[in-house]
């Protein structure tokens, strides 16, 4: 497992994406590769924020610190304690009727948060459902590679959500067509 790293204490990117474009995140583990094809139509301001954190390495050599069998894995703090993130927070509100289905990426944000708040921390559900309220702001659905998902999903300890493995982030990789 990588050494924590401290959080950022950057700013929240101003730029938007280019709406014409594709945008993929290549996600490299140590127990293989999965990718996601980004959505900034439903969170323009949060998924730029993924995309430049993920450009500037930040997710590079972190883990997957929640792995919950049949419902999530989480990772994108720097810190692996689940408190850590980029130092500043986006808000896209998702719509309401929003599902988590197997696939989907989202941002973890605090309970108390207003929904759509985001920091670094993301999950992908490994549920076909995972039941949750619309307040998670979605980034993308995994297109390839979901397989490793799934597999990277049955090393965690359903009572206490932390995985029996380091599952470490190698890069996250953007591809832009």
């Amino acid at each position: 497992q990588p050494e924590p790293k401290p959080e950022g204490t950057g700013a929240a990117p101003t730029a938007i994406l280019d709406a014409t474009k594709t945008y993929r995140a290549a996600v490299s583990t140590s127990c293989g590769s999965f990718t996601i094809t980004l959505d900034p139509k439903a969170s323009p301001k949060t998924v730029a924020s993924f995309v430049a954190l993920a450009e500037d390495g930040f997710y590079d050599k972190t883990v997957f610190h929640r792995i919950v069998p049949d419902f999530v894995i989480q990772g994108g703090d720097p810190t692996a304690t689940g408190t850590g993130g980029p130092g500043y927070t986006t808000v896209d509100t998702p719509k309401a009727g929003t599902t988590y289905t197997h696939g989907t990426v989202a941002m973890a944000k605090g309970g108390a948060e207003p929904p759509g708040t985001a920091g670094s921390q993301f999950f992908v559900v490994t549920a076909a459902d995972a039941g949750l309220p619309a307040e998670y702001a979605v980034i993308g659905t995994v297109t390839d590679g979901l397989d490793v998902v799934d597999r990277i999903g049955l090393l965690g300890d359903p009572t206490t959500e932390l995985p029996m493995q380091a599952v470490v982030i190698d890069s996250i990789e953007i591809e832009i067509s």
